[in-house]
């Protein structure tokens, strides 16, 4: 069909997804976000799809995790995203982990080379009278952000942190080794082991260190996935070492188990970064440097970056959206990414995909065509948009994803819902082609 055309305001991971997928189907395709003119309170780089928290999409496990599984029914559909990361991976064990500088360029060079894609700097203001999606993510702020609330009935919030990334040459070596989990990924990460005392006298510091200050929101809630170390610390004193300083899995050279372990992992292909593993805070930065500097591999180390908290906001989508990420009120304008209250990079850019796919459809007059429940792409459409009295956001998780066989192994049942969602996506892909 000629002249077809949409708007996507938001340029991140599920804005570059959805402008991407529907200009390789002829559409044109409006881009429009505030950068590289401005940036939000979370953003620095002036390329498109910036990754603001871990540079990890976490595990790349088809058959063992719901997130891997996701990544392939993505890679099955066609997706920029994945295909970027493919592109600009760092070694990571069995994760999916990017340099996060070559991951932003690599989508970018992408999406301005495209002649179906016009960018342009700008701030929205309202909710276009157009064919759009909105794709601003969870610090969507403004005149956009009134319309949208004032429109959908107001807004729900969480709170999300990154993690301290220190300097490679800064970590004492004779505190630390090299490996992954049980030996598989190779030589991944860097391994920070602490001893009894060592664990405690961190933890009781942890707790007592001074916080940055949030300002004045009138309540304060963590998504479980992104946890800040800190407030994890306060549920117990090995809530650490049972999570992610746990020591499982690891020993050093000579065979040696520890008490609890920090991991490190790489944040570029040189390796000269390395990122401190589920140990997101919001400390001040003289704090951090403090507490992390305690643990013996870290005592000397150089802080690249400090940890940062921010505002996530996202809507009341069971409310106000379908199963393809339209709107309930106006089947012109679409949503995707974090603010729907998918959570994670990998299922923001899904749900990009997704409502893509629902805009081109009704564009070519066609009626909605949603993934089968049985996948994870179509698990997430159905819970933002299924009612839900006390709706959050959500991660990929087999949980999800209901099986029809009474197979009480965990592997053996998570491999028959990845063949499942494999076969049912592939034949959801050959028939969007028809």
């Amino acid at each position: 069909m000629m002249g077809r055309q949409i708007k996507i305001i938001g340029a991140g991971l599920a804005g570059c997804e959805a402008a991407y997928y529907l200009a390789g189907r002829g559409v044109k395709v409006t881009l429009c976000d505030i950068k590289p003119n401005s940036f939000t309170p979370a953003h620095s780089n002036k390329d498109f799809a910036e990754l603001v928290c871990s540079n990890s999409l976490k595990s790349n496990d088809i058959y063992g995790n719901a997130c891997g599984l996701l990544k392939q029914e993505m890679r099955i559909i066609g997706s920029l995203i994945i295909k970027a990361a493919d592109e600009t991976a760092v070694p990571a064990g069995g994760a999916l982990a990017v340099e996060r500088n070559a991951f932003a360029k690599y989508i970018t060079d992408k999406i301005t080379a495209h002649p179906n894609i016009t960018t342009e700097c700008m701030q929205a203001e309202e909710i276009p009278d157009e064919y759009c999606i909105i794709a601003t993510g969870p610090l969507t702020c403004g005149g956009l952000a009134q319309d949208i609330y004032g429109r959908l009935g107001g807004g729900l919030y969480f709170y999300d942190a990154s993690a301290p990334i220190v300097s490679r040459e800064s970590i004492d070596y004779s505190f630390a080794f090299e490996g992954d989990r049980y030996g598989k990924g190779g030589d991944d990460y860097i391994n920070c082991p602490l001893t009894k005392e060592e664990y405690y006298a961190f933890v009781q510091e942890l707790l007592s260190a001074q916080k940055a200050d949030l300002h004045s929101f009138d309540k304060r809630e963590f998504f479980e996935g992104c946890m800040p170390v800190e407030v994890m610390a306060a549920r117990g004193v090995d809530t650490l070492r049972f999570g992610p300083l746990k020591p499982v899995g690891l020993t050093d050279k000579n065979g040696n188990k520890f008490f609890a372990v920090l991991q490190l992992r790489k944040e570029n292909a040189c390796g000269s970064a390395y990122n401190l593993v589920g140990c997101q805070t919001n400390l001040k930065f003289g704090e951090q440097k403090r507490v992390f500097s305690m643990i013996p591999a870290l005592k000397n180390a150089e802080f690249l970056r400090y940890g940062v908290m921010h505002r996530n906001t996202y809507i009341n989508s069971p409310e106000n959206l379908n199963a393809d990420f339209s709107l309930k009120q106006d089947g012109r304008i679409f949503f995707a990414g974090q603010i729907t209250g998918v959570e994670g990079y990998v299922e923001s850019a899904a749900s990009g995909l997704m409502a893509a796919i629902g805009a081109l459809r009704k564009l070519d007059n066609k009626d909605a065509f949603i993934p089968p429940q049985h996948t994870v792409c179509g698990a997430l459409a159905r819970h933002v948009s299924t009612p839900n009295s006390n709706f959050t956001p959500m991660n990929a998780n087999f949980g999800i994803l209901n099986c029809d066989r009474n197979i009480r192994d965990k592997k053996e049942r998570y491999r028959y819902l990845a063949e499942r969602s494999l076969k049912e996506i592939q034949e959801y892909k050959e028939e969007l082609w028809r």
